[in-house]
């Protein structure tokens, strides 16, 4: 049995490490802080020409077919490079036409993502907090002309930048998925502080939001399988920013133990800090075993993708914490300051925890499946 990447795959990642490393910089993500958008436009239509923004879209649109394991190997690397930016929003907004939109939809929104000339943004979390699809709460009532939506969208990401939102909403028919344009009437954002700053989140409140009838994407109250789809994908893709964000601590940690010196020999010839480090790692390999089983595991439609989703976002979540934690605590005192990058990664793994289902959540998905 192999479990190694395939030439392709060890390409993708290598050419995205060095992409990353020269535009993507940490005093690069310093910068992106405080600008008003808080993403570059310029990585942003590089990105496009690199083929990363059409990695698993169709290739009649723009894309080059890839799968989950393809698009884990790059969020690693974004995860390590704290990038900022909605590069995994709109991927999974672009999964959702593809699997669900009409003809129309589909030419409308896959080759403009492709080429960078349009971001998307999900609205998947209600007032209540909860990610089962079951408890979507935003109403969708029937008019003339379309639908009308009424509800709050709590913690949506980059979706003042997005050309368009994703939103579930509860018909009479059960939840719907809809393609709503951000600055549609009835719409108003928050802007809300987050962990992460380079992640920008909103509340976003709906007031009888118009969405045209052909802004429908898949049936009228048929979209709770779609979700329940797109929440695993987005799980095991946090799952592996959290993964790069662990890696570059663990680096930065074992670089640091070899150098800093104390009572005249490096702090990493002390049992204590080489016995954190080796724990370090074991989380960190652990966190890449299930990533990518869970990757591999949406690609084959295999029985058990949703508990290996499960296991690898409530395990990476937890893992990756620590091993940036326990990075900070190698570093001592310097690790903790503003001016040293470690903070960076660390804020990035706590604030990816709640992004589409936190432990808690995920280990209840684990035991219904367990007991069957």
């Amino acid at each position: 049995m192999d479990f190694s990447f395939t030439p392709d795959q060890t390409l993708l990642k290598n050419s995205a490490r060095a992409f990353l490393d020269e535009h993507c910089k940490p005093a690069t993500v310093r910068l992106l802080w405080d600008d008003a958008r808080g993403e570059s436009e310029s990585m942003w239509k590089e990105m496009a020409q690199l083929g990363w923004l059409g990695l698993s879209l169709p290739e009649e649109h723009g894309g080059s077919g890839l799968g989950m394991v393809e698009s884990a190997l790059l969020l690693e690397e974004l995860g390590r490079a704290a990038y900022p930016g909605p590069f995994w929003p709109t991927m999974l907004a672009a999964a959702a036409v593809t699997d669900h939109g009409t003809e129309v939809q589909k030419k409308r929104w896959l080759g403009a993502i492709a080429t960078g000339e349009a971001r998307a943004a999900l609205a998947l979390l209600d007032a209540d907090l909860d990610w089962n699809p079951d408890a979507v709460a935003t109403r969708a009532d029937k008019t003339s002309t379309g639908w009308q939506l009424t509800g709050l969208k709590r913690y949506v990401a980059w979706g003042h930048v997005a050309s368009v939102l994703l939103v579930p909403a509860r018909t009479p028919d059960g939840v719907s998925l809809f393609l709503v344009e951000p600055g549609a009437s009835g719409i108003r954002w928050t802007p809300m502080m987050n962990m992460d700053p380079g992640t920008r989140l909103a509340d976003l409140t709906l007031d009888r939001v118009p969405v045209r009838s052909d802004d429908l994407l898949g049936a009228p109250g048929a979209a709770a399988p779609a979700l329940h789809q797109l929440l695993r994908r987005g799980a095991v893709g946090a799952a592996a920013e959290m993964l790069g964000a662990a890696r570059r601590c663990l680096d930065m940690a074992v670089g640091y133990a070899k150098v800093r010196e104390q009572f005249g020999q490096p702090i990493g010839s002390f049992q204590a800090i080489r016995h954190k480090c080796a724990d370090m790692l074991l989380e960190t390999e652990n966190s890449h075993s299930a990533v990518y089983y869970a990757a591999w595991a949406l690609d084959a439609g295999a029985e058990d993708a949703g508990t290996a989703t499960s296991i690898a976002k409530s395990y990476v979540g937890d893992a990756s914490r620590k091993v940036c934690g326990e990075a900070i605590q190698v570093h001592g005192g310097i690790g903790f300051t503003w001016e040293y990058d470690l903070h960076m990664y660390f804020k990035r793994a706590k604030a990816l925890e709640a992004q589409y289902g936190d432990a808690d959540f995920h280990r209840e998905l684990i035991l219904a499946d367990v007991a069957g």
